[in-house]
């Protein structure tokens, strides 16, 4: 809390697809464009998905991300506050409340792709990035 350090970070990535929808970020830019901020993702849909291929995906992120405690460092959680960040279009509609931040990169971090998901009108890819604590 003190010293503002960015130890860890969270990133989830959806993209919208069709009707002329474009992507919506929460938690940074896109993993295939992290050098790119402002390309336009591919928002190709894949073939329709069912039901249980949907929530078979969900489900191996979920393992996935309660797997990560394996190699995350520990956080003190009265020592840290949390942000929220979301990355929307210049069109899109957010809360008056919402104001402009920084992207609250983790300096000199190890990064990890984690699984993605699809559906049949979205995409999410995620990644974490943190710090290990000397």
């Amino acid at each position: 809390k003190e010293t503002g350090e960015h130890i860890e970070r969270w990133q989830f990535d959806v993209q919208i697809f069709g009707k002329g929808a474009s992507s919506t970020s929460s938690k940074g830019t896109s993993t295939k464009t992290l050098d790119k901020e402002n390309a336009a993702p591919d928002t190709t849909p894949a073939a329709p998905l069912t039901e249980a291929a949907i929530q078979s995906q969900i489900s191996a992120l979920f393992r996935q991300i309660t797997a990560s405690v394996t190699f995350l460092p520990t956080l003190d959680a009265g020592a840290c506050t949390f942000n929220v960040l979301v990355y929307a279009d210049a069109d899109s509609d957010v809360p008056m409340e919402w104001g402009d931040s920084d992207a609250k990169e983790v300096v000199g971090g190890e990064r990890v792709v984690l699984r993605g998901f699809s559906t049949n009108s979205h995409r999410v890819d995620t990644l974490v990035s943190y710090r290990l604590q000397d």
